[in-house]
């Protein structure tokens, strides 16, 4: 949570213009194509968008790891922690929490329905952060790359198990409405922690 509130800190300036931006052409875009509007669909878009850039902030953070370097044997770092400790919670449980959200909204938007799907797209994409930190500062680890696969499957299972858990829900709980009156409850409490982190007062 430090890190994720650091993230936001450091980019909410061009993340509140990015968001008013984007949420203005997305609705000039469903008003001339009279496309129709689903709000939570609309949420979890943006959702994706904003996870998106708090992920390039942290995984692209060079004040990270002060030094360069390159591991490329397997459960050597993993390893070199002990469970509970700073570092295995920093560098292993944080490597694996991260990417859980990918793989959940990758999982949906790909309508994934094979561990092979969510599996080929995290690997590439763990890997291209992998070489793209290997330049900027930081180090290449294969163990990162594991990691990062094994958080995007865990947030694929939870696609998989909410989406049968769904179809057992009754009428209501499987419309719309339902899922808009959630997401507007999840938006006005993350908005009210975003205008807190900001510095800006919400009176509350």
């Amino acid at each position: 949570m430090e890190m994720l509130s650091n993230a936001i800190m450091d980019i909410w300036p061009m993340l509140t213009i990015f968001l008013v931006v984007l949420i203005l052409i997305r609705l000039m875009y469903i008003h001339n194509s009279s496309e129709k509007f689903v709000f939570y669909k609309e949420f979890m878009n943006l959702l994706f968008i904003i996870y998106a850039l708090l992920l390039y902030r942290l995984l692209t953070n060079a004040e990270l790891n002060s030094t360069s370097g390159m591991n490329l044997v397997p459960f050597q770092e993993i390893l070199r922690y002990k469970v509970g400790s700073p570092g295995f919670n920093t560098n292993v449980i944080g490597n694996i929490l991260i990417f859980i959200p990918f793989g959940y909204f990758v999982s949906s938007y790909i309508k994934a329905s094979k561990i092979s799907h969510i599996l080929i797209v995290s690997s590439v994409t763990s890997l291209v952060v992998e070489i793209v930190q290997k330049y900027i500062g930081r180090s290449f680890d294969i163990d990162d790359i594991l990691l990062n696969v094994v958080g995007a499957i865990i947030g694929f299972l939870i696609f998989i198990g909410f989406t049968a858990i769904k179809k057992h829900l009754p009428k209501f709980m499987r419309s719309d409405l339902f899922y808009n009156i959630i997401c507007i409850i999840i938006c006005a409490i993350a908005l009210i922690y975003y205008l807190k982190l900001s510095g800006v007062s919400v009176g509350i």
